[in-house]
Formats: C-alpha cells, structure tokens, sequence
C-alpha cells in the first residue's frame, strides 16, 4: 500500500461552555460516541477493504475550566476545587461508564468557584484498540496478519500518554501551558479498563466503590455464602452477584456455572444499584499482583479499599485466629520504590482504622479488654520473598524487631502505598495464620480447624466495615491526608 497521504477526521466540533454537569457529561458522551462509531466504521471498512490510502483520526473530549481568582473555595474539601488560577483540562474516556462520577465532580467545580466549564474534542487522539474495545464481535489482529500496519492508518495505544505522571507529582503542563484537572488521562484509563477486563474476568461496569483484596480462596467462597445471604434479604439494598465470566445472579439461589478456567485475579461483585456495593478480588499471592490490580482498579475512583487476608504472627504471644489492624507498614515489597520512595510515610486513616475495629468488635460480640485478646495493632511488614524464613536470619528478623512489626505478608504495604499514591483511602485487617519464628509453620493439616472457623467471621468483618464507609459522606472518607498541595479537582 502506499504512505497515508491525508488524514480524515470526524466533522469539528465546537467547544461548548456549560453550567449544568449534566449537560456537560451528556455532551462528552456524544462527542465520544460519535468519534467511538466514526473509528470503528472505517476499521470495518480497513478489514473488508484489506487496504486504505487515508490515515482516519478522532479524538478524545476534554473538559476545561479556567478560575481567575486567588479566592479560596472550601478549604474542608480535599477535592472539587483547583489550587491556584489558571485553565486545568482533563480528557474523558467512557464517560457513559463515569457518568455519576463527572457530574459530581464538575458540579463541584461550578459551585465552588462559579464559572463553567467547557467542553469539546481535544488533541489526544483515541486508539483505535481502545475505540474498538467495547465491541466483542470484533477483534484487533496480530500486527502483521493484515497486508497493512495498523499503525499507518490509526492511532496505538502510547506510552507517553499512559503514564502515572500525575498521580505521581511528575507531570508538567499541557503543550498549551494547561494543567491537569484529573489523576488519570483518558487513554491511561481505557488501558486500565482493558487489562481490568482480562485479570479479573468481568467487565470494568460491575466494579463497586468498595474494593476487598484478599490472598485467598477461602474469602471467596465465603463472600458468595455473604452475598447469597445478601439478596435473599431485599432490605440489604444488593440487587446482583457477579462471578467470573461475567455471570451475574439476582436471586438467592441463581446458578453460577464454573468457568473452565480462572483468570488471574478472580473478582466478585455484591452490587448496588447506585455502585456502592463490594467488589472482592483474589489477588493471590505476592506484592507484584498487589500492584497490578491496584494500578488498575484505581481509575475508576473507588471510595475505598481495604486488605483482608492471612498473614505471618511475629510475637509469641498471638494465637492462629487472632487478628491485626495495620496502623504502620515497613515496606520491603519493593514494587513502588520508582513510584512512591520508601521515605514517604504512609499514614493510617482514623476513619478507616474506627470502621474496621468497631467491625471486629461488632462481629466477634468483643469489646474493652476482650477485644484486645485476639486482635493486636501495630506495624505489618510486607517483602517480596515468600520464603524469606530460609534467609540469614540476623538480617531480616532483625529488622522486623527494630520496626516493631507484628505481622508479615506480601501485599498489605502495597496495596496501602499504592491507596496514598492513587488517593483511595485505604486498610488493612490480616487474621494470624501462622508464626514462623515460634514453631508453627504454614503446613499441610496444621490450620484445618483455623481456617473453618475464621474465615468467615474476617469476611464479614470487611463487608461490615465497608458498610461502615459506605454511610461517611464522601467529603470526610476522602481524607485531606490524602491530597497535596498542588492537586487534581478531580478526586
């Protein structure tokens, strides 16, 4: 084929000043549809055609808003307000999917500095893989299974526009001299909802705005016995369970047939009709998955998420069965040193520490003293090396004494770090599974009575504490602590 010598893009479209939210998210979602079905029609014409001359663009809408006074906005609010003054601008993906998300946000916008916002197409191209995405009767090939490279007739995924950059504090401005009014751009979220997709194995719409990690598969078995409970029970306000494979039940005793095989993080879904039900994910085992969900869950602005999963006692003095809220993590997993140094301390938040231990006294009918006798506080340490037992002791037995530790895995630290860094309040209650420096190794056998009689009571316990932060409003879970001083409005 010959070099695309022109580039054909949708018709133009204005930027539109708006001061209704709701107007202004309904214009995003046409602008995006209408560059969604203008890409996917001439890749269907690529595909019949075997050949194209033209190279076919469309491009992301943004929104945009410019504040020109020093006036300060609410200063209780941790987000829905800019820093300083100047035109922030954000660009929008699936804004069918954010709806709620974006009228909640530009409407704080409007009302606490108010102006309007503006909204229209912006100069980031859509990949055509990602325009494409949300229809599963078509699939992108293999670069070099057509006689033409993709690449000379649409836009790719970039890695320069998918980058953690501002999440991260490292971001500059906008070529336009702009700043950025969101944690994520547009394609960095659509290749989070992509690779969501594959290692949970359900689509991004059902994910809740309260997200369980756990390390095992005992939880999900006892989450579906909790979310069966659940709709039995129409006052519980739950409407659906979904399983794997994207299967989803609205009755106490629907069906849910196997998957032949699990994907890599297997994820549950107890929903709400208003999205604040409880997502669970078996993220498995080690800090490198940890990360991974968690980069990705991030994008769609959970309100929380919480850690609920087996760990290592480090004192003689706790018993298999008790458990641990984190209040401090030494973090030796390693995973975010190039994202988040390890000098930064990572803070544990009051709200979610009171709703985990009010959960924990409320389930095990514990309080006072008694409470004291089977859950311990203190300082969870997380590594990356699964059998560290096997190492030269004196190294890390004595830093897991000089940091006061009382609990060791592999995910907590992460998924806490990663909660700082992507702004999620975040927590950690881990239940003793086995101490290997006073003789009681992990084996098989050894924790059968263990895991019978407590799995089920640390389940509930994290679907109670998530109900607990479901009731905060928004303003006070999304904690100041959380947020710098030079931060997204977008939270």
């Amino acid at each position: 084929m010959n070099d695309p010598v022109t580039i054909l893009t949708p018709p133009p479209s204005a930027h539109d000043t708006f001061t209704d939210p709701a107007a202004a998210v309904a214009r995003l979602e046409q602008l995006y549809a209408e560059a969604t079905s203008f890409l996917l029609q001439k890749f269907n014409e690529v595909l019949a055609n075997g050949d194209a001359d033209t190279r076919f663009r469309a491009f992301y809408p943004e929104v945009r808003i410019t504040v020109t006074s020093h006036l300060k906005a609410d200063s209780r609010l941790s987000f829905g307000h800019v820093s300083s003054p100047g035109t922030k601008v954000a660009t929008i993906t699936r804004p069918d999917l954010f709806r709620n998300y974006l009228t909640q946000q530009i409407g704080l916008l409007m009302r606490n500095h108010g102006v309007p916002v503006t909204v229209g197409p912006s100069s980031t191209p859509i990949p055509v893989h990602f325009a494409v995405a949300g229809q599963p009767e078509v699939t992108i090939p293999q670069e070099g299974a057509l006689t033409i490279s993709l690449r000379d007739v649409f836009d790719v995924p970039s890695l320069e526009s998918m980058n953690d950059d501002i999440v991260n504090g490292t971001a500059k401005p906008n070529p336009d001299g702009s700043g950025h009014l969101a944690p994520f751009t547009a394609q960095r979220v659509d290749y989070s909802l992509a690779r969501l997709s594959h290692y949970t194995a359900t689509a991004p719409e059902h994910f809740q705005n309260h997200v369980l990690f756990t390390n095992y598969q005992f939880y999900v078995d006892e989450f579906e016995k909790v979310a069966r409970q659940m709709l039995a029970d129409p006052a519980q306000g739950y409407t659906s369970f979904v399983a794997p494979g994207n299967v989803e039940i609205t009755t106490a005793d629907g069906v849910i047939p196997p998957l032949a095989k699990l994907p890599q993080m297997p994820t549950y879904h107890l929903k709400r009709p208003d999205g604040n039900g409880i997502t669970l994910v078996n993220i498995g085992v080690g800090p490198s998955n940890a990360k991974t969900a968690t980069d990705h869950i991030a994008v769609l602005r959970p309100h929380a998420w919480l850690m609920v999963g087996h760990c290592a006692g480090l004192r003689n003095s706790q018993s298999l069965g008790d458990f641990v809220l984190a209040h401090a993590y030494l973090r030796e997993d390693h995973v975010l040193d190039d994202d988040l140094p390890v000098w930064v301390p990572i803070p544990a938040l009051a709200e979610v520490q009171v709703a985990l231990q009010e959960a924990v006294a409320e389930i095990t009918q514990l309080e006072g003293y008694e409470l004291k006798r089977i859950m311990r506080t203190g300082t969870v340490a997380t590594i990356d090396n699964r059998n560290w037992e096997l190492r030269d002791q004196s190294g890390p037995v004595q830093r897991l004494n000089q940091s006061r530790a009382v609990a060791l895995d592999m995910e907590s630290a992460t998924i806490a770090a990663n909660g700082f860094r992507f702004r999620v309040p975040y927590g950690t209650l881990l239940c003793v599974s086995d101490k290997p420096l006073h003789g009681e190794l992990k084996l098989p056998g050894m924790a059968t009575e263990f895991y019978r009689t407590q799995v089920a009571s640390h389940l509930l316990i994290g679907v109670r504490a998530m109900e607990k932060l479901r009731a905060m409003p928004l303003e006070r879970i999304h904690s100041r602590k959380l947020r710098s001083f030079d931060e997204t409005a977008f939270l």
